[in-house]
């Protein structure tokens, strides 16, 4: 029996060896499949979802009232999906995009909003798409505020790397000529509209050190690397059979695929990483199929971890032996900490009696951004770091008249002209790593498969909290200067989560007694493992993240390969 034992796993280990493996096909993962594949590698990717395809998004054309329950969600899907349902990506029309979970119920010591995907793709599909750049000034703030550790890089190691992803994703934006919200690689803008343009022009007049910009995102303005360009639809979270946005089903996919060196397992859980205590390297993972519960290995010579900053950290937890009995790579004991999101949900509003003869063309899926302007060069106020503003205008339009008791075919046609114009804004904060903001393994509670859950025990705390004032108060005051009538101030309050942003619990770092991985997104201790997601951040800056990962992963596998020809891997 010991004999056909042997044999057997040899068999299984020819057939399911591969040059890498990628656990994870987000924007990250994507972005590692395609680098890996086109520098001649063979990969496995594995995602724990199904396999979304490229035009075949079900709702991506369909009328409100073409959906069943208006794009609402159901009661009892209110009862399997408990955290999902407390804000507004979870609905009808991407509703089966979004993970069960009733499969696998987190534990929350303070609340954590946390959403994952259940589709090859990940998030890439439903996130915003907003993207900026770290400046020097984001690398350098731990090292000069004395705060968690330094990263090791810095922005001029990056900045190619920034360019390569842009020009290959295609980021429309505006440069500005603004040293901490650095500039890029940009298709044209999209245009901002005439309340916004005229609030722009105010706040240059009135604010020395304040700029609004047209945002930068990852939806293209004209046709590029065989996309189309963005048809002003808004329905982008439904996906987008035009490719006009950078997901990794329109974009590191095809390219990846073009390539024949590319392998997608979907509904693949990823329950380990196989370490080899001989050799000191990680040989492969063990697999649960999704559907039929039945465990697998496949084996590497580099494995790119990409499942999400949480999904990470678990699955790093629970790939222990003896020589990492706290979880692969950690010796350190910072897996699992330093769990950091952006706080939103608060800023300012307003009215504008002005430009009532002119209006906009279509649904633009963009806003503008204000990058931050507090604490630059030195700390000025009560809080360390600051935030930015995103934002946009428009013209109220029949939705007005819902609360109204109205009837008849004047009520209908003054409901049909346009209404006044508001504009509204909301920062976006940065929160400071702490340790205590951590992710645990949950042994006692296990999943739908077999097992741990996670603990989430995370919050925002004293600095967030002065920084929200200012978030608000702020943004009345330039509104103010505006010109806008009925301003005031909102603070919905923020959990963490709720940004979707989440970050930071497999840093990088100088030194392995204080971090998981080094300046190449490399672990420490297993050389050829790397993560990619945003498990691998040091600090959160204010941006949108998403660009930075897309960056350091192209950057990793980089290097990734040359130490493979070194036969340092």
């Amino acid at each position: 029996m010991a004999g056909l034992e042997i044999n057997f796993n040899l068999k299984g280990q020819k057939e399911n060896t591969y040059d890498a493996i990628v656990v994870g096909s987000g924007i990250s993962g994507g972005w590692a499949a395609k680098e890996l594949c086109e520098k001649g590698l063979k990969v496995l990717m594995l995602d724990r979802g199904w396999n979304l395809e490229h035009g075949k998004y079900e709702t991506a054309f369909k009328k409100p009232w073409e959906l069943k329950y208006r794009g609402r969600i159901t009661d009892e899907q209110r009862k399997t999906h408990p955290f999902l349902v407390r804000d507004t990506p979870y609905a009808e029309h991407n509703e089966k995009y979004w993970f069960n979970d009733a499969d696998a119920p987190y534990t929350e010591v303070k609340r954590f909003d946390w959403y994952r995907p259940n589709i090859v793709g990940g998030k890439s599909i439903m996130w915003g798409r907003q993207s900026y750049r770290f400046s020097e000034m984001d690398f350098e703030a731990n090292a000069k505020e004395g705060i968690a550790i330094d990263w090791p890089v810095r922005y001029k190691d990056i900045a190619p790397w920034y360019d390569y992803v842009e020009q290959f994703a295609g980021i429309s934006g505006q440069n500005e000529g603004i040293p901490h919200l650095p500039d890029g690689k940009f298709l044209p803008p999209m245009e901002m509209n005439c309340l916004e343009k005229h609030i722009a022009g105010k706040i240059k007049e009135n604010f020395k050190d304040r700029l609004m910009t047209i945002g930068r995102v990852a939806n293209l303005t004209q046709n590029h690397n065989g996309r189309s360009a963005c048809q002003y639809r808004a329905l982008c979270n439904r996906g987008c059979h035009y490719g006009a946005y950078f997901s990794t089903q329109s974009s590191t996919l095809p390219a990846a695929m073009k390539t024949g060196n590319l392998t997608v397992r979907p509904l693949s859980i990823v329950s380990s990483v196989i370490f080899d205590e001989k050799t000191q390297k990680a040989t492969g993972v063990n697999v649960i199929d999704a559907d039929t519960k039945e465990t697998m290995e496949f084996f590497a010579k580099i494995i790119f971890l990409n499942a999400s900053t949480i999904a990470t950290a678990s699955l790093l937890l629970n790939s222990t032996s003896s020589r990492f009995p706290n979880g692969l790579g950690n010796d350190s004991d910072q897996v699992g900490r330093n769990l950091m999101d952006h706080h939103f949900r608060c800023g300012a509003k307003g009215s504008y009696d002005g430009f009532q003869d002119q209006y906009y063309f279509g649904r633009r899926y963009n806003g503008i951004y204000i990058p931050r302007f507090r604490n630059i060069g030195k700390n000025d106020r009560e809080y360390i770091r600051g935030f930015g503003y995103q934002g946009r205008a428009s013209r109220s339009d029949w939705q007005r008249g819902v609360a109204e008791m109205g009837v008849g075919k004047d009520f209908k046609e003054s409901l049909i002209a346009p209404g006044d114009w508001n504009f509204g804004m909301t920062a976006f904060g940065e929160c400071l790593p702490y340790q205590e903001n951590r992710v645990t393994l949950n042994k006692e509670k296990l999943d739908k498969w077999g097992l741990p859950t996670v603990t989430i025990d995370c919050e925002f705390k004293e600095n967030e909290m002065k920084m929200r004032k200012d978030m608000m108060a702020d943004g009345a005051e330039m509104l103010e200067a505006a010109g806008l009538k009925n301003v005031e101030t909102f603070n919905l309050g923020a959990f963490p989560g709720m940004g979707i942003h989440e970050m930071g619990t497999a840093r990088m770092g100088k030194d392995p007694k204080t971090s998981v991985l080094n300046g190449f997104n490399q672990m420490h201790a297993v050389k050829n493992v790397f993560v990619t997601d945003g498990a691998f951040m040091v600090s959160s800056g204010c941006q949108n993240p998403s660009l930075g990962y897309m960056a350091f992963t192209a950057r990793a596998c980089d290097y990734a390969i040359k130490e493979m020809k070194k036969s340092n891997i």
